[in-house]
């Protein structure tokens, strides 16, 4: 059995690897020319930590990935410490895997890598597809150049802008949140005693937060920071701003921040849009993964490892079902619930972060402030639900 896998990223690699661990062969087709992707990092957390052990990628992984000692909750501009959930080893305790934060590009570099040494040439760069076309025993691919990449799937990996999805139900209608994001690396020794704390920090403020944590075992610091404001609705990953503008949309803030916008080299911006969750991610022999399907707000740091789950599930049905479209219909009906879930809460956390008044603080920062003290598992055990997860079992 053949898998034709639209999309190099993330969820389009995990996905290969994980149908060729079933004995699938795979053909990845990646738009650019080469697998280069924009500095930034990414939080993969116990549930998708497990899928690229299953893989085997876990060793080549984990001496490029950061492990936080806890997960931090800030003021942006005083610093003042709100509440904390203790990370580290207690994560891999609790959820039996580490919780990481991984720059992205070492993390496709790995899955390429893997998929190479399993799959030789299975991932065809500089190849654009404009479709698909399906008939009772075989699905294809159809490419910019007239060709077609033909096999008994085709997966649907190709990001936030699918054109397998646009084909399968016409083109999305996304809704502007009125939120920008900035996103920076920076070295760490640069920052000097203004570094970002050895931990998944979250610094809330008044219409804006900010997420800093450390890539690359601790040498790197990687800013987010989320701006409420509407003149500029931009949806690109690459799309740069400058240094001034990031700063003054931090102005004010903890040195922390500040330093880090100020010795980034680069300052990449992007508008934030909302998709609701969708029904129907397959069509016969063609489905939907990552992106494609469940695009979400970054407020969960689960975009990434919701792709990665999804290629883990999908391979076990393709390998157990009778045929193809029922077993990407399994797939389908297994997914959905819960990455539906997790797109609501994602958005939901938006506005948690953004508090204004006084009375709003109070009420959401003071429950975090008691719990980390008396009842610190309270904090964690909201997360057991996404954190212990496994596809793989």
């Amino acid at each position: 059995m053949k898998a034709i896998i639209v999309g190099g990223g993330i969820g389009g690699l995990c996905a290969a690897l994980c149908l060729d661990h079933f004995g699938w062969q795979v053909e990845v087709l990646e738009q650019a020319e080469t697998l280069s992707e924009v500095g930034a990092g990414i939080q993969v957390s116990p549930n998708g930590v497990k899928v690229l052990r299953a893989l085997g990628v876990e060793t080549a992984l984990q001496d490029r990935a950061f492990a936080p000692e806890e997960a931090q909750f800030r003021i942006g501009t005083s610093g003042r410490l709100i509440g904390r959930t203790c990370w580290g080893a207690a994560m891999e305790r609790r959820h039996g895997a580490p919780y990481w934060h991984v720059h992205r590009a070492d993390l496709a570099e790995v899955l390429a890598d893997a998929l190479e040494a399993c799959s030789p040439g299975a991932l065809r760069t500089g190849s654009t597809v404009t479709g698909y076309g399906q008939d009772e025993g075989s699905a294809w691919a159809n490419l910019a150049d007239g060709s077609r990449a033909q096999g008994d799937i085709v997966i649907g990996g190709d990001g936030i802008k699918s054109v397998i999805r646009q084909q399968m139900l016409g083109p999305s209608k996304p809704r502007f949140i009125g939120n920008v994001a900035w996103r920076a690396v920076v070295p760490m020794d640069q920052l000097g005693e203004h570094a970002p704390p050895p931990a998944a920090c979250i610094w809330m403020g008044e219409g804006k937060h900010a997420v800093t944590y450390r890539l690359r075992g601790g040498t790197l610091a990687n800013f987010v920071g989320v701006v409420e404001r509407d003149d500029w609705q931009v949806e690109s990953w690459s799309e740069r701003g400058t240094k001034e503008q990031a700063l003054a949309d931090f102005a004010g803030w903890h040195p922390v921040i500040t330093r880090m916008i100020k010795q980034a080299d680069a300052h990449y911006r992007w508008a934030l849009f909302d998709r609701a969750p969708i029904d129907q991610w397959s069509d016969g022999r063609v489905t939907l993964l990552g992106d494609a399907c469940h695009p979400m707000l970054p407020f969960m740091a689960q975009g990434a490892v919701m792709a990665i789950e999804d290629g883990g599930v999908l391979a076990r049905e393709l390998s157990e079902a009778a045929n193809a479209p029922d077993a990407l219909a399994r797939y389908e009906a297994q997914r959905q619930p819960r990455t539906a879930r997790v797109q609501r809460r994602a958005t939901g956390n938006m506005s948690i972060f953004h508090r204004r008044s006084a009375p709003a603080k109070l009420a959401t920062y003071g429950p975090i402030w008691l719990a980390s003290r008396l009842v610190p598992g309270v904090l964690d055990a909201q997360f057991d639900w996404i954190y212990g997860h496994d596809v793989t079992a």
